[in-house]
């Protein structure tokens, strides 16, 4: 072996499994700390992928091979008198105009109703003109024996099934307070599973839905040779106000940018998690190389290079990360396929739905994710490699380790770099609207905690060894003041774990907390009423009028609420129109910034503090809505804090928007109730007053309870978070075991000295017990401070940077206490264990090994 540089891969391979045996725990903590942060981003990555794969499919099946879009900026369209102007420019192949209406089946799903000309529709969007069943092949129109003007065909998610022998069979429809029961001509197979529509005639939709006149969609075909770009423009010279012309280049951004910042933020955090790992593998390899220096001395001696012995510790972090990779793939795989399942494609975030995508699984990023810890845990292993190769065999030999000395402070220098650089990091602006800087902060201040934890545990260790104290208390203590460097190699993976954790925590309270408060102060009244599908529809103003003077109704505020796509790239913000008290100059909203008057003849509108953001409006800035078909000059008179809606809300007076669009009707009501009025009757009183089908279509639910609900959804969006958080504590306390184990049963001949001069068993296990609180409680405070800095991070810079919101900061007292006390007694437990294992061995033989 003394010409060689390396060991020969079978003696490599023993040694790396030698190892894996002696230390099956401390091994399968680095392996799992890998494998989880393998996992989550692998998962994240599978769920979004498979969903936006879904949500693409879906929408080719209803835009089929339209080369350009003419969206409609508002649900209630645009005049279909811009059909044919835009059917007359040259350089088109072809125009279908369509009608979409957001509607629901009788179970109250949410169903798309189409309406086409099926002799246009059938060359731009075939998976909806062509039809199966009665009727099919026929085109609408048509059917065997009947009258088929105003049937309809449908998805098979709907539900409908042709029955063998059936002649005929209608299907229901609700929408905006109005039931349309129409024919069934036969199913629409080629629609993507899970989407459920129904395709009619389009004048017998406009007809049935009240939409005579209108148009919300036109596909458009290009001719051959025709470049999009030169079509765009002309097509957008003859657009009115209430149009947008969508490519599909802006409408793949659009639909990206639903969950961007969503999955970009887990998949970060798995990151995180993933670099936590690297530490918990750095804290592995290092206690290993101290255990075993001197056998790798012996090594030397017997003419293995310094080269040979780094690639032999490099192999055997190699090793942890193949293993923790390997099972990071099938977790991350299995737990995409079960969130799938369960959560959907958007985890809970309410941004894709209607259907469960199915797992698409790409060897390419399979294998950039395994590669990521593969690359964490030669990373983790990189430093303990270099300390290996470097230590002095003669002195190795003799010493089973160093504990350096303890009067030498190690350089503060780097970690006060890394904090530096993380800290100019956390104001740098966005990066292609996703704070990339703010992650890169988090990582780096991560990175200066852990680098200055040999100098905080002497700091932190040093007064422990001037204790006045009994005899097990001071040797706890002389013991840590005396081996600093063992305990800063414990601590890393400790502070690491309790960091994440920490930061966590307090990201998830301070935005529940403030997310709670939020509905309060939107929700002040006693009853909330919804028409669902109701945009163009709901309630007219005798209605609202009557719902007012309801026995035990003290006040009713009644309110339009609708979606406005106001550019092509981004998804629609939300319209409320809502009534502004008398004598005021602004609706009573949760202000980011106090409302301002506007000038005379001016029209107000309110911003949600995300519409603030994304479109850079101030208080005193000018816009121009499109309403009615024109575009209406607004200025925006304040900015209001809004969780409910991640891309935006504006908020105009009622009247205003009555006197604009001449909607007069509503969709969204708040009532007061008098003190002494029985909710529960005027609960049954309102339902009995609406007519049956605008009853069916209606949702009705005290505050208190749409507030709980809403915090119900809160929770299980960031369910995946609770999970990150919880392996977080079992690694780092699994972390701490395996750490205390290791340094505990490395000191047999220590305790046997100690039995020798005269102490107790009882004494040495408290001391051990001692050591490990002390060890646990040092970590667990320096690792709530470094989490309290990343958790400032990721609420002032992160999530603003993310969702477009903020939020204020709520310390989660209760869990950094219980994680505190749970890291100090998981440590003195440990250590109490693997000290009565150490002990069980003879003192004398213990001893006699350095005679």
């Amino acid at each position: 072996m003394a010409a060689d540089s390396a060991l020969p891969p079978t003696l490599l391979g023993w040694m790396v499994r030698g190892e894996w045996r002696a230390n099956p725990v401390r091994t399968l903590v680095a392996v799992l700390a890998i494998a989880v942060g393998v996992a989550l981003g692998f998962a994240v990555h599978l769920v979004n992928r498979s969903a936006l794969a879904e949500f693409d499919s879906a929408v080719r099946s209803v835009s089929g091979s339209a080369d350009i879009r003419i969206e409609a900026v508002a649900p209630a369209g645009f005049d279909e008198a811009l059909y044919p102007r835009i059917a007359r420019l040259r350089g088109l192949a072809a125009v279908s105009p369509v009608i979409e209406i957001a509607a629901r089946t009788t179970a109250g799903d949410p169903l798309t109703v189409i309406g086409l000309d099926p002799l246009r529709a059938a060359r731009v969007t075939p998976a909806l003109a062509a039809a199966s069943g009665p009727g099919s092949g026929m085109g609408f129109g048509s059917g065997p024996g009947r009258d088929m003007e105003d049937a309809v065909w449908l998805s098979p998610a709907t539900g409908w099934r042709a029955e063998p022998g059936a002649k005929s069979t209608t299907f229901e429809i609700r929408e905006g307070g109005r039931r349309v029961v129409m024919p069934v001509a036969g199913a629409l197979p080629g629609v993507e599973a899970g989407r459920r529509i129904a395709v009619a005639d389009i004048a017998a939709v406009q007809q049935r839905f009240d939409r005579v006149g209108r148009l919300t969609r036109l596909d458009v075909m290009l001719a051959p040779g025709i470049r999009p770009d030169a079509a765009a423009r002309d097509i957008s010279a003859v657009l009115p106000p209430d149009a947008r012309l969508v490519t599909p280049e802006a409408e793949t951004r659009r639909t990206s940018d639903l969950s961007r910042a969503y999955r970009v933020n887990l998949g970060m955090l798995a990151m995180v998690a993933l670099l936590t790992g690297g530490f918990l593998v750095f804290s592995a390899q290092s206690l290993s190389i101290a255990r075993r220096r001197p056998a790798f001395a012996l090594l030397r001696v017997l003419g293995l290079q310094r080269r040979g012995l780094f690639l032999q510790v490099l192999a055997e972090g190699a090793s942890l990360g193949v293993v923790g990779a390997a099972l990071g793939l099938a977790g991350g795989a299995g737990l995409a396929w079960g969130v799938l399942g369960l959560l959907g494609g958007d985890l809970g975030g309410g941004y894709f739905s209607g259907s469960r995508p199915v797992l698409e699984i790409s060897p390419a990023w399979a294998t950039f994710h395994a590669g990521l810890g593969l690359a964490v845990a030669i990373a983790g292993s990189l430093f303990p490699a270099l300390e290996a190769a470097g230590a002095p065999p003669a002195e190795a030999l003799k010493a089973a380790g160093r504990s350096g000395d303890p009067e030498r402070r190690p350089p503060l220098v780097p970690a006060l770099v890394l904090g530096s650089v993380g800290l100019a990091a956390a104001f740098a602006p966005p990066v292609a609207g996703l704070p990339l800087f703010g992650y890169a902060a988090i990582a780096l201040i991560l990175a200066a905690g852990v680098a200055a934890m040999p100098w905080l545990a002497r700091v932190m260790i040093a007064p422990l060894a001037r204790m006045r104290a009994p005899v097990p208390v001071r040797l706890a203590a002389a013991r840590l003041a005396g081996a600093p460097d063992q305990a800063a190699v414990a601590l890393c993976g400790l502070v690491a774990s309790a960091g994440l954790m920490a930061a966590m925590g307090l990201m998830v309270s301070s935005f529940r907390g403030s997310v709670d408060e939020w509905l309060v102060a939107i929700l002040p009244a006693d009853i909330y009423l919804r028409v669902a599908a109701a945009e163009t529809s709901g309630l007219d103003p005798g209605l609202q009028a009557a719902l007012a003077a309801l026995p035990g109704v003290t006040g009713m505020e009644s309110r339009r609420s609708l979606t406005l796509k106001l550019t092509p790239e981004r998804p629609a913000v939300t319209l409320l129109a809502i009534p502004v008290p008398p004598g005021t100059r602004a609706p009573d909203l949760p202000w980011r910034r106090a409302p301002t008057t506007v000038g005379p003849g001016e029209t107000p509108v309110w911003i949600s503090e995300p519409l603030s953001r994304l479109y850079h409006l101030a208080p005193g800035d000018k816009l121009d809505l499109p309403l009615a078909g024109r575009s209406v000059p607004l200025r925006v008179a304040g900015v209001w804090r809004d969780y409910g809606r991640q891309f935006g809300a504006l908020a105009v007076p009622r009247s205003d928007y009555a006197r604009l669009t001449g909607d007069t009707g509503a969709n969204e009501a708040a009532l007061t109730l008098a003190p002494d009025a029985d909710r529960a009757e005027v609960l049954a009183r309102v339902r009995g007053y609406l007519p049956p089908d605008l009853a069916a279509q209606t949702e009705i639910a005290p505050a208190g309870e749409i507030r709980r609900a809403a915090l119900k959804i809160f929770d299980r969006s960031f369910a995946v978070t609770y999970a990150l958080e919880a392996v977080a504590v079992l690694v780092g306390v699994a972390g701490v075991a395996a750490t205390v184990s290791a340094q505990t049963l490395a000191r047999r001949r220590e305790f046997g000295m100690l039995r020798h001069v005269g102490a107790g068993r009882g004494q040495i296990l408290a001391m051990l017990a001692l050591e490990g609180a002390f060890l646990g409680a040092i970590g667990a405070v320096a690792g709530l401070a470094l989490g309290a800095a990343m958790g400032q991070v990721l609420i002032q810079v992160v999530n603003p940077q993310s969702f477009n919101w903020t939020m204020d900061t709520r310390w989660p007292w209760g869990l950094l206490g219980g994680l505190t006390l749970a890291l100090t007694l998981a440590s003195a437990l440990t250590a109490l264990l693997a000290g009565r294992s150490a002990l069980s061995a003879d003192a004398v033989r213990a001893v006699r090994e350095d005679w």
